[in-house]
């Protein structure tokens, strides 16, 4: 029994070339069109329910090696589309029963995926991740977890605790605003932008900020060089700026 497997849906006035398409998942049928609207369509493949039903896919989430290959598979078929109009990608492992549930479940989002294609059309995204580096992360001491207080005079082991704190209260708030406003600068030139799950305040992986910008495809060079620039500016402070893209818009499409 094979099931209907979908990489993403690309909004166009033309369907898009299949030539030199990624394989895709393992085990998967070769990559092909389904038609959903008149100007939408979706990347599809056929996949037997032996390796992708969703008792097996249930019992193979833990196996983090086997998850990974699946999304790099799946996201080497979306970005072969990255050049469409419009391209809005699937989550990973968005399957349905056959061709026919597929294209009925899209047709019923194609107003939907028309409103993401229109706000997506023409942009890239590109990631922003900023990690405080090791030497400036705060650090918890054996002093401060009470193993060496007992060698100190009571007031004097407080008082040394009091300034360790404050100084590290001090770093994550000055590391707050520095990220605040270096994602203030980055989002003025996209069209969108959103954090992802960082406060500002670097824990014990020193991530202060991650982040995602909605960039027009003509001005992603300027937008990388102005990332570029922040990160040299900030590297002699003690951060460490990664910028990564173009992308297709992965964060945007989810709305």
């Amino acid at each position: 029994m094979t099931l209907t497997y979908v990489y993403c849906v690309v909004a166009s006035a033309r369907p898009p070339g299949l030539d030199r398409a990624p394989r895709g998942l393992v085990g998967a049928g070769r990559v092909r069109l389904l038609d959903v609207a008149r100007d939408l369509v979706a990347v599809v493949a056929s996949v037997p329910s032996t390796r992708y039903g969703e008792a097996v896919i249930n019992n193979k989430l833990s196996d983090l090696r086997w998850v990974s290959r699946a999304a790099l598979a799946h996201e080497a078929v979306v970005e072969h589309f990255a050049r469409a109009h419009a391209v809005l990608p699937m989550k990973l492992f968005t399957i349905f029963g056959d061709d026919e549930r597929a294209g009925a479940h899209l047709r019923g989002e194609a107003q939907r995926l028309r409103a993401v294609a229109r706000k997506v059309a023409g942009h890239h995204e590109w990631g922003v991740r900023v990690l405080l580096a090791p030497s400036v992360r705060p650090v918890a001491t054996t002093e401060e977890n009470g193993a060496s207080g007992s060698s100190r005079s009571g007031a004097a082991y407080l008082t040394a605790k009091k300034v360790r704190r404050d100084a590290s209260l001090e770093r994550s708030s000055r590391a707050r605003t520095t990220t605040s406003s270096l994602y203030t600068r980055l989002a003025k030139r996209a069209r969108a932008s959103r954090r992802r799950g960082s406060d500002g305040i670097a824990g014990a992986s020193g991530l202060l900020l991650d982040a995602a910008f909605l960039v027009p495809r003509s001005r992603g060079a300027a937008f990388r060089a102005l990332a570029m620039r922040e990160a040299r500016a900030l590297a002699p402070q003690g951060y460490a700026v990664a910028v990564t893209g173009p992308w297709p818009p992965y964060t945007f499409v989810q709305d």
